[in-house]
């Protein structure tokens, strides 16, 4: 079965123009996938001067995308649930680990940890994906 290349892939998350308007890196793993990082910034913040949650969310959406994109499905997101377990500081890098947990011929279940430079998790994502098209078709 054909699979979008790194750089497809990469290519692929530009086009959600949310990741470069916050300013979201995508950067190549050794593994042929692709992860996000952030350095977290004032423009990040919500009103207590932490990283508002609906980044760290649309960071784990994106990331766990781009892992189903790997397979070869272009994806939408049937449900997302996360878990906020520390605030994160400005300064912070934060890095996406998202993994595929099963995947049926429509249905993928993913997780994203998010984690800084040292693996401590900040957020736990689960989600839910519905394959509408392959990337690359036969």
């Amino acid at each position: 079965m054909p699979v979008p290349t790194q750089e497809q892939v990469i290519e692929f998350c530009h086009e959600n123009s949310i990741i470069d308007f916050l300013g979201v890196e995508i950067v190549p793993t050794a593994d042929g996938c692709a992860r996000l990082e952030l350095d977290v910034k004032p423009q990040h913040s919500n009103p207590y001067g932490i990283l508002h949650g609906g980044v760290l969310t649309t960071m784990a959406d994106t990331a766990m995308g781009a892992a189903c994109l790997m397979r070869n499905k272009k994806v939408v997101t049937v449900s997302i649930t996360l878990e906020f377990l520390h605030p994160v500081q400005m300064s912070t890098r934060i890095i996406t680990d998202a993994k595929i947990l099963n995947e049926g011929r429509h249905i993928i279940t993913c997780e994203c940890a998010m984690i800084d430079e040292d693996k401590k998790i900040y957020a736990k994502a689960h989600a839910i994906f519905y394959a509408i098209a392959k990337v690359i078709n036969n």
